[in-house]
């Protein structure tokens, strides 16, 4: 095991050099500004809740709560302000930075942030015939669940699934794990879900109280956190609906999205929720999916984000599961920088015949895939979970349905080794998930091994999680050597491109070589590029390794017209180089590719700036590792490969 301290320290020095970069980000092509009746006030000196009750009476405030646990920094709001409204509240502000306790007071902009994946999909094929392989759950549902067992039910491939009744045989249930669902809200009084509710690990940040209820709305648009929930930990064998990934392990819910516009203070808030009692943090939302929107975490965000991984679960890190995104082939997800960011882990959707839904986005960043919806010969058939109201459905769907199956089975992982880390949890990831029956219809997008022997594929990640295969290597997993950041090197030069005129430039790098920063082994690589252009949309990055590994970091989005803003030192992630050997020649080609449709063909761009960083050990990360090639093939043979040397070649 690591020293968790010495690790602790290094990586927030790591995220300081890269909030230099990714800090100055703001939303690119957003509407015209929105101001709420929430502030950030932080005092002069430490003074802790009761202070800030004080000074916000005093001043006409209402305290809310302290930000991301701290003695300095709080949440106001003020009644006497609208909700939301076009112009800061200056007079407001003045009085709060006048009191002289005071330090700062920032009053909050609201964004759009929007669930991924409510759809409302017609009835679903039912009553199908269905064999028992071995003591299944009884639950009256199950047999719609083809996420969990794939019998070709709904036209699926069978043995297409996450493999999770193999776990379960192996007594895993994912006790003694919670999972915070971060949406509307969940019913927890449904009777698939009660029993399994975390009361203490739940708050309502749009209420303010510890009772995170759906909002009634006639059209249940406010069931999306409760199909999510019922995915993780819905009950088995309770003649209720299905059964959860994780049906041993408690759920919590973290409502906060039933609004109009987000916060960075909400945001911040939630996600540093009780993280010594939240093992894992479910996201089924993001910035808008339109195919034109650049954005991600705000700073305070972002700070609760990597204090979680550095400091939740007493140190081990907390998990963050992110849904990659419902803007289908003309959106990116490394546009996205919840789920491009590698604190985060993002998850893909595959059918039930291996192909990606018409909605699911794609990028480098995407670690690994799960399920949304099934294809059947009439319709697609969604995804079978708890509804609102003690209801069933069978009509959740998107990557939002994605995300929390990739909880529960990292639930399972969970209680296998109560030991593992954040970055543990990404490994076993890219090491046990499948390529199965996973393939591109288009056939555009192939399986390809990288330089350390991993197949990867740009649309599904390292493949399908295998909830077995993943419990199996957890239980003996033996942690992981230090992780280092390295800033392998910058082009900043302006340069012109367009149509008949790429641009190729190479950073040759030793990867901090005799340095404390030395990595050896690569985990996630950035590219920080800016870059302006007449047509963003046309714009694409490829980024190929010194193991020839090229990885489409950009692609092309057809709808993002904007000809102002471009990429500002924006965060590019890949995990497609994964155990690779960084020294050498890494090239970046900036290619201005035709939009069918798209009147002009005189679309040029300016190239300003990459970054290149690299993240990883300096030490072989599978050295002390125990696997065999019958039970653990992907590690076995990336552990050969590192012991020859074959990487250093």
């Amino acid at each position: 095991m690591i020293n968790l301290i010495i690790w602790k320290y290094r990586t927030i020095l790591a995220v300081v050099v890269l909030f230099s970069f990714f800090g100055s980000q703001q939303t690119v092509g957003e509407p015209v500004e929105v101001l709420t009746n929430q502030w950030l006030v932080e005092l002069d000196h430490p003074g802790g809740p009761a202070m800030a009750k004080q000074i916000a009476k005093r001043t006409g405030f209402s305290y809310v709560s302290p930000v991301l646990g701290s003695d300095s920094l709080f949440h106001f709001k003020h009644k006497g302000v609208s909700t939301y409204r076009r112009k800061r509240s200056i007079p407001h502000s003045r009085v709060l930075k006048a009191h002289p306790l005071v330090r700062s007071a920032v009053q909050q902009t609201g964004y759009v942030r929007s669930k991924r994946g409510y759809k409302s999909l017609d009835s679903i094929l039912a009553n199908l015939d269905f064999k028992q392989p071995r003591r299944i759950p009884t639950d009256p549902e199950f047999h719609k669940e083809w996420y969990l067992l794939n019998t070709g039910q709904s036209g699926g491939t069978v043995g297409l699934d996450l493999n999770v009744l193999a776990a379960w045989d192996a007594g895993y249930t994912g006790k003694g794990v919670t999972t915070a669902i971060m949406d509307d809200g969940i019913d927890y009084l449904h009777e698939d879900l009660r029993h399994n509710y975390n009361a203490n690990a739940s708050y309502d940040f749009s209420s303010n109280d510890p009772y995170p209820y759906p909002r009634y709305t006639d059209t249940w648009f406010n069931s999306h956190g409760t199909r999510c929930a019922g995915e993780v930990s819905a009950a088995r064998d309770n003649n209720v609906c299905g059964v959860g990934v994780a049906y041993g392990s408690k759920v919590a819910g973290l409502r906060m999205l039933d609004q109009p516009f987000m916060t960075d203070l909400i945001e911040a808030n939630a996600m540093g929720h009780k993280p010594d009692l939240i093992d894992i943090y479910s996201a089924s939302w993001g910035p808008t999916d339109d195919g034109k929107t650049v954005d991600g975490p705000r700073n305070l965000t972002m700070r609760a984000i990597v204090k979680g991984v550095n400091e939740g679960r007493n140190g081990l890190g907390n998990i963050y599961v992110w849904a990659s995104g419902d803007g289908g082939p003309n959106d990116d997800c490394n546009c996205d920088g919840y789920a491009a960011s590698m604190w985060t882990i993002s998850i893909n959707s595959a059918t039930n015949d291996g192909q990606t839904a018409g909605y699911d986005e794609s990028c480098s960043s995407t670690i690994a895939s799960t399920f949304s919806n099934g294809k059947s010969s009439s319709r697609d058939a969604g995804v079978a979970t708890t509804d609102l109201y003690n209801n069933c459905t069978a009509s959740h769907s998107g990557t939002s349905a994605a995300a929390p199956e990739a909880a529960g089975v990292f639930a399972l992982a969970l209680e296998a080794n109560r030991n593992l880390t954040w970055r543990d949890i990404q490994h076993l990831t890219v090491l046990t998930s499948k390529k199965n029956s996973l393939h591109d219809s288009n056939n555009i997008h192939k399986w390809k091994l990288n330089g350390a022997r991993l197949e990867f594929n740009h649309l599904f990640g390292y493949g399908v999680l295998d909830a077995a295969a993943m419990v199996d290597l957890a239980s003996t997993w033996k942690g992981l050597p230090e992780r280092f950041h390295c800033t392998a090197g910058t082009v900043a030069e302006t340069r012109s491109f367009s149509f008949n005129k790429s641009l190729r430039m190479t950073i040759d790098t030793s990867a901090c070589a005799g340095s404390e920063n030395e990595v050896n082994y690569l985990e996630h690589v950035q590219s920080f590029i800016t870059v302006t252009s007449t047509f963003r949309g046309c714009v694409t990055f490829y980024l190929t390794s010194p193991m020839n590994t090229t990885s489409m970091i950009l692609s092309q989005r057809p709808k993002d017209d904007d000809s102002k803003n471009g990429f500002t030192r924006w965060p590019f992630m890949t995990t497609h180089t994964w155990a690779e050997v960084p020294r050498g020649r890494w090239t970046l080609e900036v290619v201005m590719e035709p939009i069918l449709g798209l009147k002009s063909n005189m679309e040029t761009g300016v190239f300003k700036e990459w970054t290149l960083v690299l993240h990883g050990t300096k030490e072989a990360p599978y050295k002390d590792q125990p696997a065999s090639k019958d039970r653990h093939e992907k590690l076995f043979m990336v552990k050969k490969h590192h012991e020859a040397g074959v990487v250093f070649e």
